[in-house]
Formats: C-alpha cells, structure tokens, sequence
C-alpha cells in the first residue's frame, strides 16, 4: 500500500540518483564536460587562489654558475558567494490517496512529476551557464495589447512565471501563457502593459542576482569573482565582428587565446545559425562533416580537430571558444531533498490538501582563466 511515508522513502532511495545524473550529464554538453567539486567552498563561498604566470625558477647557465632563483610568485584569488539552486514537485493528497492501492499507478505519477521536473530545470540550469548571473532573461523591446516583444526569446518558455525588474506589484510572479518564438513574443493573460515600459528587464520570480555566475559575466562583466578587469589574466578574447565564415580566420581566433593564454582551445559552443554556416562552408568547399562522441553521450561536429555543440541558449552569429580544464562547478554537495526536522521530505502546504518536495544544490560556476577563453560574434554578418 502507497503511503506518504513508503512514497517518501520512494523520492530518497530511487528517484534522487536518477534524477541527479541527468541533471548533472544531460542537461547540455557544456555542463558535463565541468568538473564538479567541493575543494574550494569555504562556508558560504567559493575561493580559489591561483597563480599568475609561469616559474621563474627555470632556465640556462654556466657549469659553474649560479642556479636559477625561485621568484616569489604573484598569486589572485577568485571569491564568489555560492548560489541557491531549487526545484520543487507538488503532488495533490486525492492523488496520493487514488493510488494508494495501485503501487504502479503511484510510479506513474511520481515519473510525470520527476520528467516535468528534469525538463524545467535542464532548461533554467542550461539557460543560466550562458547568463551574467543577474538573473535578467531578456528586456522588453515593444508593448501590445495581451503582449511584449522581448530580446533573448530562446530563454523563455510557456509556463514561467517571472518578474518585470523594479516594476510594481502586479507585474511580479506573472505567468507567461505563451511564447512565439518566430517573432520574439510572449503573451500574458489580464495584464496591462504600458509603452513607458520598454527596455524593462524580465527575470524568473525571485531569481534576480540570484543565479549561476555564466558565461556572460566572462566576457562583460565589470568585475568577476571579486577582481576588475586590470589584471589582464582577468580578460579573455573578444570580437564582435568575425564576418564570412572560414576556417583560416577561426583558426587565426584560436592561434591568438592560445598565443596570449598559454592554453589550446578544447570546446567550442555555437548558435543554430552558425552551425548551419559551418555545414554550408564545408558543403562548398566539398570537405565532409565528421562527428564524435563526447561527455554526456553527445554528439558534437569536429571543427579543426576540436568537438564544437550547438546550444539553443547561446545567441545568434556566436560562437564560444573555451578551454573546459579551467572550468569548475564548485557546490558544498550534490542535489539533495530539502528534509524537514524529521526527515520527511514531502511536506503539507499549509491551508492546502497538496504535498511538495524540493531538490536543492548550493553551487557556484567559476572560470579559473577567463584568459584561455573566446567569444566570437557576428558570425555570417559583413
């Protein structure tokens, strides 16, 4: 017989596991090349120090010479706060109770719950490894009756419930009822939105500044981990105007992170649209497209030796450039059950015959060497 007690058990021994592997390996191929680790959580941060530059202890002399002197080496440290990662599952006491004699109808809901689950959050956690970490999904670029258009379309999704940055009450915790992503639109249901709030941010319901610190801020932000832009180890390659696509000119890209960072390139993460100008050259220049495995059981098209992934996230004509080593996604554990004090895990909402239970990972993303990094935008554009 299903009880809330032997469905409890349920979530803890059988579902956490499965639902932790492919949160961690199949949420994009990015993710599951990242090592996760906790070597470097303090507390409530994470602080890594490392070194800046090479051993000055090396080099050539004479027999009878003095050996070369260790320099004291210069040393930065990289320090972030962890973020609080979530995701909850609600299941109704008249499910609970209508199942409580059919163990395999019992299974099938708790499955709907977990997929719907694993969906959600592969698309927030996926979308936040391309974000500064301030949480803003996009901005409002035109107002309508019933609607907005908005930039960054590919982050949203029917479902969401979201945040006008710094908007009032009635524009918080609002449910987008629809998008179209052909035209850059999202749909709301009862809701007046002015034309004074153009260029208005949008942001998951209390996610602002409270997400994983991505790929954007590498590359835009003022200050990352704590450090400004000065050090140029702090300063990773950019342009905004790569043009017609060939690979003499990505091969010139790669050449320079590689000549100004030491390190080789290993990843490369592109758009839709660039995928499609990369197999359009090769088809041109008669060169056939070769594919590999990667982590994760991806597939990834090989681009000068180095396996390149399309990612809906990352936006038009772009191409990130990345050395993964340098990559950590530094968390004080694995996804756990939120327990109660006494280690129940599924909880009454309180007024409501509804249960809920939340997954949660105290994590942060940290580059080591933003350095070793590229980005490449205007892709296909002259």
């Amino acid at each position: 017989m299903v009880t809330l007690s032997s469905a409890d058990n349920a979530l803890k021994s059988f579902y956490l596991d499965a639902m932790t592997e492919s949160l961690n390996t199949k949420t994009n191929p990015f993710l599951a090349k990242i090592e996760r680790t906790s070597k470097y959580v303090t507390g409530k941060e994470v602080c890594k120090t490392m070194r800046v530059g090479i051993n000055a202890g090396i080099g050539a002399g004479s027999e009878t010479g003095d050996l070369p002197a260790a320099r004291d080496p210069k040393y930065i440290q990289l320090r972030t706060g962890l973020k609080n990662l979530y995701g909850t599952i609600e299941i109704s006491d008249k499910a609970i109770r209508a199942s409580a004699n059919n163990e395999g109808a019992f299974v099938n809901l708790v499955n709907d719950e977990m997929e719907s689950l694993i969906k959600s959050a592969t698309f927030n956690f996926g979308r936040m490894l391309f974000g500064s970490g301030n949480g803003v999904l996009g901005c409002v670029s035109l107002t309508f009756s019933g609607g907005i258009k908005v930039t960054n379309v590919q982050n949203f999704a029917t479902g969401m419930y979201i945040d006008f940055v710094d908007a009032g009450e009635e524009f918080q915790n609002v449910r987008v009822e629809h998008v179209d992503y052909e035209n850059d639109v999202l749909y709301f249901k009862d809701l007046d939105i002015e034309e004074d709030m153009v260029g208005t941010g949008l942001a998951i319901h209390g996610s602002q500044d409270n997400e994983l610190t991505g790929l954007e801020a590498i590359f835009h932000a003022g200050k990352l981990y704590g450090l400004s832009r000065e050090e140029s180890y702090m300063n990773p390659y950019y342009s905004e105007e790569f043009g017609d696509f060939t690979e003499e000119k990505l091969e010139q890209v790669i050449d320079a992170i590689e000549r100004n960072s030491g390190d080789r390139v290993n990843f490369i993460i592109c758009s839709w649209d660039v995928r499609r100008i990369i197999r359009n050259y090769y088809q041109a220049q008669v060169i056939p497209v070769k594919t590999m495995q990667i982590e994760g059981g991806f597939t990834a098209i090989e681009v000068l030796g180095i396996p390149m992934v399309v990612d809906k996230f990352c936006p038009k004509g772009t191409m990130y450039l990345l050395n993964t080593d340098y990559f950590k996604l530094c968390q004080l554990c694995d996804w756990q059950w939120l327990e109660a004090e006494d280690g129940k895990i599924l909880k009454q909402v309180p007024g409501k015959p509804v249960y809920t239970a939340t997954l949660v990972k105290y994590a942060e993303l940290i580059c080591e060497k933003p350095l070793a990094q590229g980005k490449i935008m205007g892709i296909g554009e002259e």
